[in-house]
């Protein structure tokens, strides 16, 4: 049965949250007590980090490993760019995909909307399924044939994110659901993540822009961070995660991790991490949604 929609900034608190925040920012109203705030009404185990252009930050509930889900897709996507530029393999290269390969169950609009019986598709069709549709059987292509697990991990850590782990593909969280805990990270790292892939120059030009572009197009969770920018002139690159439901049928592991570039030209990362919410999913991504909003109204309101 449906559970009656509410207000989700009306709710008292029905669980005490350990809440953990730094902040720089300055203000008479900080952005930190006002998320702060926001979570403490929450019945969801959250996690937010927000990194601000002048490097300024602020966490809630950081100190604790988050299910990435589907969020590992962008760090995958990041570990096969470096292992193309390494080759100097064009991110245009065609893969034959046997369609055997492919999982009949998961989700995959890439696997329902190819039907031939061998797939040539282009590497960064592949990255495109897997970041802009989170399509499973890309992510696992991409793994099998591109880098694997361990060089994925690899690739992040050199490039300096802390506190996170990859141990398991989309195939093996399909087949055992707790697998999804074997990949976690902290709301901070992801954030850090993609404050880097937006500002600095890891890859070369072509891969880099490729994977901007790719993540500003993204087609999920648009009830997600996306929500409250849609009628601004903001731009939202993100990428979203989504577990399995709980025993009891709640929303598990609902994700989104974005940089957001405004008009006056100043920009932010956000990572919003749910790790277990009693809401339904609708309104469970409208808590990531008022998160997005609470920040971008705060950051706006500050600009200098």
């Amino acid at each position: 049965m449906k559970r009656q929609a509410f207000s989700i900034k009306a709710l008292l608190c029905a669980m005490t949250m350990a809440i953990t925040a730094t902040t720089t920012y300055a203000g008479n109203t900080t952005l930190e007590k006002e998320l702060e705030t926001y979570v403490r009404k929450c019945n969801a185990r959250i996690g937010i980090a927000v990194i601000m252009e002048n490097s300024d930050t602020v966490c809630i509930n950081n100190d604790y490993p988050y299910p990435m889900n589907s969020v590992m897709k962008l760090y995958q996507a990041m570990a096969v760019t470096d292992a193309l530029q390494k080759n100097g393999t064009p991110i245009d290269t065609v893969i034959v995909i046997n369609r055997k390969e492919l999982h009949q169950k998961t989700y995959s609009p890439m696997r329902d909307t190819h039907t031939e019986k061998k797939l040539k598709l282009a590497v960064s069709e592949l990255l495109r399924y897997s970041l802009q549709n989170s399509d499973n059987n890309a992510c696992d292509i991409l793994f099998d044939r591109i880098t694997g697990i361990k060089e994925t991990e690899s690739h992040i850590r050199n490039i300096g994110i802390k506190n996170f782990a990859i141990k398991a593909n989309e195939r093996e969280m399909f087949a055992r659901h707790g697998a999804c805990n074997e990949n976690w990270n902290h709301p901070l790292s992801a954030a850090i993540l993609i404050n880097k892939l937006f500002t600095e120059n890891i890859y070369q030009k072509p891969y880099q822009d490729f994977l901007i572009h790719t993540l500003n197009t993204c087609r999920t969770g648009q009830n997600r961070l996306p929500k409250p920018l849609m009628h601004s002139n903001a731009v939202i690159g993100h990428k979203t995660g989504t577990g399995f439901d709980s025993p009891e049928g709640y929303p598990q592991g609902i994700n989104d991790v974005g940089f957001i570039s405004l008009p006056d030209g100043s920009h932010y990362a956000i990572a919003v991490f749910i790790e277990s919410s009693q809401y339904s999913m609708e309104e469970t991504e409208q808590i990531i949604a008022d998160i997005s909003e609470i920040t971008y109204l705060y950051l706006n309101k500050h600009a200098e």
